[in-house]
């Protein structure tokens, strides 16, 4: 049976991709930083698809967290044929105001570990000459974020590096997708202090399912990009002919409460 490894798998588009994965005949493994809270997917998942999820709480924001998760994977003896690295978080404020230490943790957990993870699990998909990766990023990649400025450069390098594996795996059997969703319905405004900003006031915001489910299909189909909804994609689409600090001005707009 093909096993998917989902990280940020407790709420939102992880937990969302964890189900639509299980319910497509893969074994999964679900990681996140509490146990409880994975426990819940895992409940759900076997409610609703009587499958037994593999639950490996940790905390990926930490150094060397993801090469311990791939080693706890690797002895208990399950191999890898689709990595989604969904976990990540933002934070509103100026970056000079920041904590110094959570917006390290941010670099880590959107950067390091996708990273990581992804050199640990595709030379294995290589060799089977078999495998997808999935690696969310954000609309947020598309211009300079003033107010979020790490969150927006982070997922930028998510964009990039993806789009560059995916050229270099290239006739190996394996591919490499980048998932883009814009504002959605995820725990992920509140842990941002993002709640009562216009990006996520109004009907453009998308729920979790369907953003999940648009990712799926998108790695599964081979694609090296996809932004989630029509709107979303017209507006990253766009931002590439705006000047760098008008597109600058209108996300930070979007931001201020």
């Amino acid at each position: 049976m093909p096993t998917a490894l989902i990280t940020g798998a407790s709420t939102g588009i992880g937990r969302e991709l964890a189900q639509i994965a299980a319910a497509n005949n893969y074994d999964v493994v679900l990681t996140a930083r509490t146990a409880q809270s994975l426990q819940s997917t895992a409940t759900t998942i076997e409610r609703t698809t009587a499958r037994n999820p593999h639950i490996f709480p940790i905390d990926l924001a930490q150094p060397n967290a993801a090469q311990t998760l791939f080693a706890d994977i690797t002895r208990a003896g399950l191999t890898l044929d689709v990595l989604i690295n969904n976990a990540g978080f933002g934070l509103l404020g100026k970056f000079a105001d920041l904590p110094e230490a959570a917006q390290m943790e941010m670099i880590q957990l959107n950067i390091g570990a996708l990273t990581q993870l992804t050199r640990l699990a595709l030379p294995g998909m290589i060799e089977r000459r078999t495998g997808y990766i999935l690696n969310i990023a954000s609309t947020a990649a598309f211009q300079p974020g003033p107010l979020m400025a790490i969150y927006y450069a982070s997922k930028a390098y998510v964009v990039s590096f993806s789009e560059a594996l995916h050229n270099e795996v290239k006739g190996t059997g394996v591919s490499v997708c980048c998932l883009c969703p814009g504002a959605t319905r995820t725990e992920f405004q509140k842990r941002a202090a993002m709640e009562g900003t216009r990006l996520f006031d109004g009907s453009h915001v998308m729920s979790a399912q369907e953003v999940a489910q648009i990712g799926w299909d998108a790695m599964l189909q081979g694609k090296h990009l996809v932004v989630a909804g029509r709107l979303n994609a017209a507006l990253a689409f766009f931002t590439r002919f705006a000047p760098r600090q008008m597109a600058a001005g209108i996300a930070r707009a979007l931001q201020e409460k």
